[in-house]
């Protein structure tokens, strides 16, 4: 994920450079009698990189338009972090600093991206970002089509 308006350039160089060398290496393949579908083949480890590289550039710039999708799954919170951090152009060093620790500790759970966060650390960084977070608990179809008799309420 690019966290960082300068990872941002260094990737969207890196999509430029990464067009010029794909025309040069299926240019080549062909030169050396290669099938369409060798080509093809041969092509797919580097095709695929620029695709998620083309796909984190794009997640860039709809998070710096503060076009946000909302999540459906709670893995996704520490990316959602990111985001919002990003959007709303607070460095690393700042967050780190609002929330009382190093640079360091925010760079590393930026990396793993939040993995095994707790729900209190969760709520000190939205704090810090100054964002709130709203949730929304679906039923899954089959549990919505049941009729009301066959639903057991336990009491709490």
């Amino acid at each position: 994920m690019i966290r960082s308006e300068a990872e941002y350039r260094e990737a969207r160089k890196r999509l430029d450079e990464d067009r010029l060398f794909i025309q040069a290496q299926r240019k080549a393949l062909e030169a050396e009698g290669f099938s369409p579908e060798e080509v093809a083949r041969g092509m797919e480890p580097t095709l695929a990189f620029h695709e998620q590289l083309k796909e984190e550039v794009t997640f860039y710039e709809r998070v710096k338009r503060l076009d946000f999708d909302a999540i459906t799954s709670l893995d996704q919170i520490g990316r959602m972090l990111i985001a919002f951090r990003v959007a709303l152009n607070i460095s690393q060093r700042e967050l780190a600093k609002r929330l009382g620790v190093s640079e360091a500790v925010v760079s590393r759970d930026e990396r793993n991206e939040y993995h095994g966060i707790s729900v209190e650390r969760l709520q000190r960084v939205l704090d810090a970002l100054k964002v709130r977070m709203v949730s929304q608990v679906e039923m899954p179809p089959e549990q919505n089509a049941a009729p009301e008799e066959n639903r057991e309420l336990i009491p709490a």
